[in-house]
């Protein structure tokens, strides 16, 4: 079967619901049951173009968006049968695009005169740009890494996201004439009232969370111990961490196994993660557990760690302790503590705003999380925000709908000034 007939033949089950509950599931919005019936009428060219025009990022979600959760989880036809692979058919309208050197094109509108600076290069960041210069904006975007992309080059291994289509995208983006300063930090190099006087009439802050959720149960500073963005950062930028040996990561998203699958590329001997409830109450995506666990990598579930230990700077052991979920509590088994020897440790268990930066701009925040209304306006007059500065383990799909839905309202906002 060729990948025609593979698109054609996964879109036939799609019952084209009038009620479309799969794009009201959507964070984005996407025209699903629009774009498979173009597959249906042979017009897959038309199906990309429908894609593409809702969601410039639809190549990289179609590949990383949890889907069961979303579109197929509210799929009509899953009620009783099997729900129609939405994902799988919008990475598939994709492929077909790029195999038949089918290009979208984006329409530019006139300049706006007006002027916004963006703060990071997130999924976020990136679609709130790109739909105000897309209007004619005049955007540039700060950014305090070498290269843009954010969580998505950064972050999401390559072996999940292909980093080619990722920077497709972000060429057809800053091709909109978006400007870009690199290694330019917020709180260090910029701040809300310079980026003002530079002429920068709104701001978008997009900067994610980037402090690493550790607790006290060692002396961090161990070699060996490792924060899961900076252990995924080291890999996605195509260095390695040698001698891994025995290596043991905390925590039960998709980042856990994401650092689990790239120790395995890294060279160690032996992955383990450890989880203090049951493998059935893991957040990760049940595919990339089941990946994770076909590549090697160990589950240990009911399982929490205590402490971590060292000889001469260098940790050699964790220990451990067995637990039991009661109500809904995760609770330490008595006289079930034991040692694990390890050669490294990482935690993935979660990442929070920079709150100091934050309150020191006089940013509202609720838990650590900048507090925004529906159109993703701050308690700062002309400051905007979105991702996952402001929704904690924000999913990538709903980072980008944050940022199209923030460039809207500051469109609409700008119509109303001109």
């Amino acid at each position: 079967m060729n990948l025609t007939e593979e698109i054609k033949q996964k879109a036939k089950y799609c019952l084209n619901c009038k009620n479309k509950p799969c794009q009201k599931a959507c964070p984005i919005e996407t025209n699903i049951p629009s774009f498979i019936e173009k597959i249906k009428e042979d017009n897959i060219e038309e199906a990309y173009k429908i894609l593409m025009g809702n969601n410039i990022f639809s190549p990289i979600c179609s590949t990383i968006c949890p889907q069961e959760n979303q579109c197929e989880g509210s799929c009509t036809r899953g009620i009783k049968s099997t729900s129609v692979e939405i994902g799988e058919l919008e990475k598939l309208v994709n492929e077909y695009a790029k195999q038949n050197g089918i290009i979208y094109n984006i329409e530019k509108h006139k300049t706006n005169n007006h002027k916004v600076a963006v703060i990071g290069s997130g999924p976020a960041s990136l679609s709130c740009a790109y739909e105000l210069a897309k209007a004619g904006t005049n955007v540039t975007i700060f950014e305090k890494e070498e290269q843009l992309g954010g969580i998505l080059r950064y972050g999401i291994p390559s072996y999940r996201l292909n980093k080619n289509d990722l920077e497709d995208i972000i060429n057809k983006i800053l091709n909109l004439g978006i400007s870009i300063q690199t290694n330019c930090e917020f709180g260090k190099d910029i701040n809300i009232e310079n980026l003002k006087k530079q002429g920068y009439e709104t701001i978008f802050l997009g900067i994610g969370a980037r402090n690493p959720t550790t607790y006290m149960l060692c002396d961090e500073n161990l070699k060996g111990i490792y924060t899961s963005d900076y252990f995924l950062k080291i890999f996605n930028q195509g260095k390695k961490i040698e001698n891994l040996g025995k290596t043991v990561i905390i925590g039960g998203g998709n980042v856990a196994m994401d650092c689990a699958r790239s120790a395995i590329r890294m060279g160690s001997k032996e992955v383990l993660i450890l989880y203090r409830r049951g493998i059935e109450n893991m957040p990760a995506r049940k595919i990339e557990i089941q990946k994770a666990i076909d590549e090697g990598v160990k589950i240990v579930p009911c399982t929490k760690v205590i402490s971590a230990k060292g000889q001469a700077g260098i940790l050699n052991e964790i220990e451990c302790v067995k637990t039991e979920v009661i109500d809904g509590k995760v609770i330490d088994l008595e006289n079930k503590n034991y040692i694990m020897e390890v050669n490294t440790f990482i935690f993935a268990i979660g990442l929070s705003p920079e709150k100091q930066i934050l309150e020191k701009e006089g940013i509202l925040l609720e838990k650590g999380l900048i507090v925004v209304d529906e159109n993703g306006k701050t308690n700062l007059d002309k400051v905007y925000a979105g991702g996952d500065v402001v929704e904690s383990k924000s999913t990538v799909c709903k980072a980008i709908a944050m940022g199209k839905n923030t460039a809207r309202g500051l469109l609409k906002e700008f119509d109303n000034i001109m």
